[in-house]
């Protein structure tokens, strides 16, 4: 019986025209960049891993760093603490934090002189630290997590499911995208800019790579129903024979999932990444595994830096 129940409710969502799935995905979606808003004074810890491993699963390469986040002048800044077990020094750490910010700044700057507003723009001087913190972008851990700018397209989801992750009960929704990879009008008009030397057969390529890319993906959504929030999410990327140069290298077996915790009562933020890939060359297999985890959420109770206890 629950088995008809959920071929039914595919079935309406992945009808044409609105639905309930609709609006509540609507919701999903619209909520997803408050979060990091709502507690903007913490501090964590970051954990990045990456390994290239080849024919036989031999080690081709590996690296670990560790960092912490903390705001620093208004921003968000990632700090390093340790690379491969090894404590960076003082004057790496300083240099590092200062090119980090300065990049930072000169991404707003760009943004500003193209009329792009922050995400939570504030007109007047800023009057204390949090209205200053208000001013800036999105921190780069909240983008990464959201690596898939999922963008709401009416009658491409469908409920599957009901699971439970972390002792929560959970809807699992699957998300059939159509504009997953498709540029925005705006970023199109300004690629062309940029690209005005290119052939006009360049774009449509571009336009029918990006077709292709969207008809071969499928997101699947875990989604906390009562706070219409992503719990969790998976990318995968099948059928990759289209890409160029496939005498060369093959690609195969893409594949992504990002997973939230609440990190504080009603906030969710990030908690893991995980990516992978495969390449399949002369030689043989090559595969790739890259992760991020954020651990260590902690309300910073004053506005100096706060080193990390990354272990």
């Amino acid at each position: 019986m629950r088995t008809l129940v959920v071929a039914c409710l595919a079935v309406l969502a992945l009808a044409p025209g609105p639905t309930d799935l609709d609006s509540f995905m609507q919701q999903v979606l619209a909520r997803r960049d408050d979060n990091w808003k709502k507690l903007q004074q913490y501090v964590l810890d970051e954990q990045e891993q990456a390994r290239l491993s080849g024919p036989g699963d031999a080690l081709v390469w590996g690296e670990k760093r560790e960092y912490t986040w903390y705001v620093r002048d208004g921003y968000f800044v990632r700090s390093p603490v340790r690379i491969n077990g090894i404590t960076v020094s003082e004057a790496d750490r300083e240099k590092y934090e200062s090119d980090f910010l300065n990049r930072a700044r000169d991404r707003d700057n760009r943004a500003a002189s193209r009329g792009i507003e922050s995400n939570d723009p504030v007109a007047a001087a800023p009057a204390d630290v949090q209205s200053l913190i208000r001013q800036t972008r999105e921190p780069q851990f909240i983008s990464s997590a959201y690596f898939l700018r999922f963008k709401f397209e009416p009658g491409h989801y469908a409920i599957v499911g009901r699971e439970e992750i972390d002792n929560r009960d959970v809807l699992k929704i699957e998300y059939y995208p159509s504009r997953l990879f498709t540029d925005e009008p705006n970023t199109r008009t300004e690629r062309r800019v940029r690209q005005t030397a290119s052939k006009p057969s360049d774009d449509a390529y571009s336009e029918e790579m990006q077709r292709l890319m969207n008809k071969v993906s499928l997101v699947t959504l875990w989604v906390e129903p009562n706070q219409h929030q992503i719990v969790k999410y998976t990318f995968d990327n099948a059928g990759l024979d289209f890409l160029p140069l496939g005498w060369l290298a093959r690609v195969s077996e893409l594949k992504a999932n990002m997973s939230m915790s609440e990190a504080f009562p009603g906030v969710w933020l990030p908690k893991r990444i995980d990516s992978s890939g495969s390449i399949v060359m002369a030689p043989g297999r090559f595969d790739i595994v890259y992760s991020l985890e954020y651990s260590g959420y902690r309300e910073a109770q004053v506005s100096t830096k706060i080193r990390g206890a990354v272990r």
